[in-house]
């Protein structure tokens, strides 16, 4: 039973997220209480006075360009020539791997950021090559650790750095400020943060402590860049300002979409750009890059669509040369529509299934896939998200395995959505509510907008909008009070007159010099 939602009640949910209240930039932890971070500091450090060769090797989603970026920046900013490598998803798969270490024959020492906490096999190559590693990381670690000079990974047993959800960027910048200091010179870190902002959303790190302060600061030092990336991309936008939706939505799907189409080094180009007129030309090619990724992923979710089984607990769905680069978003989409974990499978000409997986709910995906590992070639991932690759003629016995571990888990089907907060009467809603609510942004992982509910809701109008009818715009009515709403990406029909229950957020609709309140429809139920 969901509640009766006061303005008493949603603030103490609200402040119940944040239990060390709102950080500032003085409560950011020291780098030194990083395992390794003074080490390989020093290493840096003694490699820069040798002239040694240096070289970056970053990963191609956001977080893994803006940490190749920052690392960039930094070795120009102090007129150091290093290399750096961006591994290609479809030629060399993830991080640093064996394909990676020709490529980089002749360097004395090399950093990975946003990955190589799993690289067992290419580290041992680099010694092999004579090759020093320090490695930069912020996922869970593997087993067995690979070989390196240094390693740091806030998920270390023995790491005193106070926070275990913080993202690739993050330890970049944390490294840049240590070898700053180190070095003894003057470099405005503010500057850097404004990257490091596009990447904690970007990588849906929680919204909390020091990440919601970073995230804040870094928007403001977006609003104000004279980054002649971020410039560009206010001209596309047509604003003057940057919200963190703005962000999540539009900024890091663009700077996504290299790596997903093509090859992530463009989005490295893009971000790094010297001049307005390089940054505008880099710009039109990722928004060549996301227009094709828009088309690829609905064609490809069209065609999943179509194959759901709906007494599937776990749905499975392949088809011949999906596009490897989209297959996560689309199993995300298939996921949220049926309300169930989804795995997209795309096969190639050797017959092999490689693909993605989303869960949904309270289902861990990634130990119901685990437990039929002797079916999979390649397996990684988490609760919430997996990759894996398998033999075509193992694939109905591998969904076997997925159901009966699903059933084994017990997993309750949730039909109450967690992120709704309460029950709201249309009469409720009002500035004073909206304002409540800002004073918690910014919105997104750890943190979500406020989800309400409204119950005996009316559909006095509804039409569709968007070029191609893919959206609905809904006047409601609740107790004589309306209320506008728009629902976007579906193609769910209604009837005027009928009586819905409706979740929704509240957003504040600037038009004109007027703001008014509208609700953004998550979902309506007959």
């Amino acid at each position: 039973m969901i509640p009766l939602l006061t303005l008493q009640a949603l603030e103490k949910l609200l402040k119940q997220r944040f239990e060390e209240g709102f950080l500032s930039l003085k409560d950011l932890p020291h780098p030194s209480t990083f395992k390794d971070m003074d080490r390989a500091t020093q290493r840096i450090v003694k490699a820069i006075q040798r002239r040694e060769k240096i070289t970056i090797i970053g990963d191609y989603d956001v977080d893994g360009v803006t940490s190749t970026t920052l690392m960039k920046l930094f070795f120009e900013e102090i007129d150091y020539p290093i290399q750096w490598i961006i591994p290609n998803r479809f030629k060399d798969g993830y991080g640093l791997s064996a394909t990676i270490i020709s490529r980089i024959k002749g360097t004395d020492l090399a950093i990975t950021v946003d990955n190589g906490i799993s690289a067992v096999v290419a580290a041992k190559l680099c010694t092999e090559a004579g090759i020093e590693l320090i490695i930069t990381d912020h996922h869970l670690l593997a087993p067995e650790l690979p070989e390196a000079y240094a390693i740091i990974d806030q998920k270390q047993e023995d790491c005193d750095f106070p926070y275990s959800e913080v993202c690739g960027a993050q330890i970049a910048w944390y490294l840049i400020a240590s070898v700053k200091n180190a070095l003894s010179i003057k470099i405005d870190m503010m500057s850097y943060m404004e990257l490091v902002s596009i990447a904690i959303i970007a990588d849906m790190m929680p919204l909390q402590h020091i990440n919601r302060v970073m995230v804040i600061r870094g928007i403001e030092a977006l609003n104000s860049s004279k980054r002649p990336a971020i410039r560009a991309f206010f001209e596309h936008a047509k604003k003057e300002s940057l919200s963190a939706e703005d962000i999540g939505f539009f900024l890091a799907p663009l700077i996504n979409s290299a790596g997903r189409m093509e090859d992530a080094s463009f989005a490295v180009d893009f971000l790094a750009s010297t001049n307005i007129y390089d940054a505008r030309v880099r710009l039109d090619r990722l928004i060549e890059f996301n227009t094709l990724r828009k088309s690829t992923e609905q064609s490809i979710t069209e065609k999943a669509m179509q194959q759901v089984n709906t007494e599937d607990k776990v749905i499975v769905v392949y088809g011949e040369d999906w596009h490897e680069g989209v297959v996560g978003i689309v199993a995300a989409r298939v996921s949220r529509a049926y309300e169930k974990p989804c795995i997209v499978l795309s096969q190639n000409e050797d017959g092999v299934l490689k693909g993605s997986g989303r869960s949904f709910g309270a289902c861990d995906l990634f130990t119901i896939t685990s437990g039929a590992r002797e079916y999979l070639e390649k397996f990684g991932g988490h609760s919430a998200a997996i990759g894996l690759s398998l033999k075509k003629e193992n694939l109905e016995a591998f969904k076997i395995i997925l159901e009966k571990n699903y059933h084994l888990g017990n997993y309750i089907e949730e039909y109450e959505d967690p992120e709704v907060l309460g029950k709201l009467h249309f009469k409720d809603i009002n500035f004073t509510l909206t304002n409540l609510v800002k004073q918690y942004e910014p919105y997104g992982q750890g943190n979500p907008t406020p989800k309400f509910i409204s119950t005996n809701v009316e559909i006095l109008q509804v039409d569709a909008m968007g070029k191609e009818g893919e959206h609905l715009r809904f006047n409601f009515s609740q107790n004589d009070i309306h209320m506008q709403g728009v629902k976007f990406k579906t193609r769910e029909s209604f009837n005027v007159g009928e009586k819905v229950t409706i979740s929704y957020t509240i957003n504040e609709n600037y038009f004109r010099g007027n703001v008014t309140l509208q609700l953004m429809i998550d979902k309506v139920t007959i």
